[in-house]
């Protein structure tokens, strides 16, 4: 008989480690203004920025836009390539490898004017940058038609707990225009990832199956120790926690029209009043769809128009039509 795969460990700081860019370019492009609202009852905590305002009194839906463009490559091509692309790079003394990379990211996303990967982006860059949540499978590289969305989590990603527990994170994310759509929505298509029961026929199967092969963390040992959390046959199958991020962008009319001088304060007192609607909304939906005792991160994101981001971000891209 062969010799059993030895049982590999991961450290929380190890998996950190993976998470892209700089935490503080955030705060150019978003305000925080509630983190951690605990919801009566339920597992989830609710998070919430506004777009910041400039010096001329302005907020800039379209800077936003182009602060996710810039991250494509880090969202959507995996690890391993981008590392062999800067080391080819730098021997070469050229740029040559990783803007082909940059082209190759953009091909990946849909021109269609109601697509909701800025919605993905957004969700990409606060999982990493706010909740320190490191992605672990993108799933834009496996798309065969850039025109067409690929089924399942809007990406996935993980937090290993100081007990050897994976905490694995479902994403979902909804732009639209009315909030309680977007909440409704993103709670019903989370849903499944977490309370339906582990079988061959949930709905979070086929994404466990591209975690145990398509896994990427630009570090075999630490790539290897990963995957044997997805091994059915591996006791450590049995220490992954489902977990889950939501993030809704929505549009907000207590941002001022063009013509009318913004003040940044008054933006984030408008959402923090608005915000109990939201979160008794949010609670009322978890406890429907029965999530309500999962570790949930909500991130809330008012934007002046889920119409205008969605165009901001095909522009961006160079995609608009």
């Amino acid at each position: 008989m062969g010799k059993e795969e030895p049982l590999l460990d991961i450290s929380p700081d190890e998996l950190q480690q993976i998470v892209a860019g700089d935490p503080a370019e955030l705060d150019v492009h978003l305000r925080l203004v509630e983190r951690d609202v605990a919801l009566k009852g339920c597992e989830i905590k609710v998070h919430c920025h506004c777009l910041t305002v400039d010096g001329n009194g302005r907020v800039k839906p379209h800077r936003l836009a182009e602060f996710l463009r810039n991250s494509i490559v880090d969202y959507a091509i995996p690890k391993s390539r981008m590392e062999a692309a800067r080391a080819r790079d730098l021997k070469y003394k050229s740029s040559s490898a990783t803007t082909a990379l940059v082209h190759e990211a953009k091909g990946l996303f849909t021109d269609l004017s109601k697509t909701g990967e800025g919605g993905e982006m957004l969700l990409y860059i606060l999982a990493e940058r706010f909740l320190e949540l490191p992605q672990v499978l993108c799933k834009m590289h496996l798309k065969t038609d850039p025109q067409v969305h690929y089924h399942g989590a809007d990406g996935i990603y993980a937090r290993i707990t100081k007990e050897g527990i994976l905490k694995l994170y479902w994403g979902e994310s909804k732009i639209y225009s009315d909030v309680k759509a977007a909440i409704r929505d993103c709670i019903k298509s989370l849903a499944p990832f977490l309370n339906e029961v582990d079988h061959e026929g949930a709905s979070r199967e086929r994404d466990l199956g591209l975690l145990s092969d398509k896994t990427d963390l630009n570090d075999p040992n630490l790539t290897s120790a990963f995957k044997q959390y997805f091994d059915k046959s591996s006791p450590k199958s049995n220490r992954i926690e489902y977990c889950g991020i939501a993030l809704i962008g929505f549009s907000a009319d207590f941002y001022p029209g063009d013509d009318i001088k913004a003040v940044a304060d008054e933006i984030s007192d408008a959402a923090r009043s608005a915000m109990k609607d939201w979160v008794d909304e949010i609670s009322s939906r978890a406890i429907s769809e029965k999530i309500q005792k999962f570790d949930i991160q909500f991130l809330c994101v008012p934007i002046p128009s889920a119409d205008g981001f969605r165009s901001a971000f095909l522009e961006a891209l160079g995609l608009s039509k």
